[in-house]
């Protein structure tokens, strides 16, 4: 795989980081979790841990402070989601970890960046949304702001934005063998993600307010329509010969583009005469830009996504990467065990020299957590 041999250290985090480092271990990054060792709870909420390593370290203590240190050194990446200052005060910054191994990629994930009026307040993807600007945009006329789940900030504006950043480090570090600070904040990167959305402010496309224009739910011909059995369609006929097909297909007529009001009030009607699976037989051979709302039980099992999806024991559906590389394609991890919390320490302390008395005192005195 396209990352095979990169090694890579995740401070344990909530969604954003463990997405990121679930992008580099499926291209085939050895990713080591580092827990904390006073997490003793059965609850295993890192559900994009799979295929991951887990070392659970007191970083409070100086041995455990000094594991880190060691790690670092033969660790290409390390990648940490907490507020600013934080690794600072352990004595594991960039400052003192690049010192050691100038080739480390050192990966920062925050909600608000490292400097400003926001960095040190805590924070949610919602939050992080609404700064960014996207919000505001996001919801229909006379309603307020929809957030969609913790999608656009969290994963998107920040485990992958924040993965772009270390492949960015990675391919410039073959060229000058040096490693750099990968600095990623949530709310930056949502706004990023959302460039064109900036960017085209001054087409007509957004003349008007919030869910009255072309791709906001205003617009007719672009939106989501509820059919016969409580189920939905999606449709997206911008242009006007997408447009054409999709009337002639409805068999409706005269139902002008810019009429959206009049348009709405039709399609609803029209679409609530068959069932979801019906219309989307009929619009199967047409290029009306029309298809359905599938559930995530149902996605892995429809026509157009076989073998873009696989199945775990349990039923529970996973996507397969989303990027496919020709020669060296990657492979989801998740049909692979989530480590527990500190379920490889002892592998890794053997690994970086230390005698097995001296990792069993270690555990004793609560500077490591292992599981045997």
């Amino acid at each position: 795989m396209a990352l095979k041999g990169v090694k890579v250290l995740e401070f344990a985090g909530v969604a954003p980081a463990p997405f990121c480092g679930m992008i580099l271990s499926d291209f085939g990054a050895t990713v080591l979790r580092i827990d904390k060792v006073q997490n003793s709870s059965d609850l295993d909420i890192d559900v994009l841990a799979n295929g991951k390593k887990s070392l659970a370290v007191n970083l409070k203590t100086s041995e455990g402070k000094d594991i880190i240190k060691s790690l670092a050194k033969k660790h290409d990446v390390l990648l940490e989601p907490f507020r600013p200052g934080v690794m600072e005060k352990l004595g594991l910054g960039p400052s003192v970890l690049l010192e050691e191994n100038r080739k480390l990629i050192y990966a920062r994930l925050t909600g608000f960046g490292q400097e400003g009026l926001y960095c040190k307040r805590g924070g949610q993807d919602i939050n992080y949304l609404g700064l960014s600007g996207l919000l505001s945009m996001f919801g229909r006329a006379e309603e307020k702001p929809t957030f969609p789940v913790n999608l656009v900030a969290g994963f998107g504006g920040g485990g992958l934005m924040c993965a772009t950043g270390i492949l960015l480090a990675l391919f410039e570090r073959a060229n000058s063998g040096l490693g750099q600070i990968v600095d990623c904040s949530m709310a930056e990167g949502a706004s990023y993600l959302g460039s064109w959305l900036f960017r085209s402010q001054e087409l007509p496309i957004w003349e008007n307010k919030r869910g009255e224009n072309l791709l906001d739910s205003g617009a007719h011909f672009y939106d989501v329509y509820e059919t016969k059995d409580g189920k939905y369609l999606t449709v997206g006929a911008i242009e006007p010969h997408f447009y054409e097909q999709l009337l002639k297909t409805l068999e409706v007529e005269d139902v002008d583009y810019f009429d959206f009001k009049k348009g709405k009030d039709v399609f609803k009607k029209k679409f609530l005469e068959k069932t979801r699976d019906e219309w989307n037989d009929i619009f199967a051979q047409t290029d009306a830009c029309a298809s359905p709302v599938l559930g995530i039980d149902e996605v892995a099992d429809f026509e157009g996504n076989r073998d873009k999806f696989v199945k775990k024991d349990n039923g529970i559906v996973i996507p397969k990467p989303g990027v496919k590389l020709s020669r060296t394609p990657g492979e989801t991890q998740a049909l692979k065990k989530r480590p527990r919390v500190g379920q490889d320490s002892f592998e890794i302390l053997k690994g970086l020299g230390y005698s097995e008395d001296k990792i069993r005192d270690f555990n004793s005195n609560g500077i490591i957590k292992t599981y045997t």
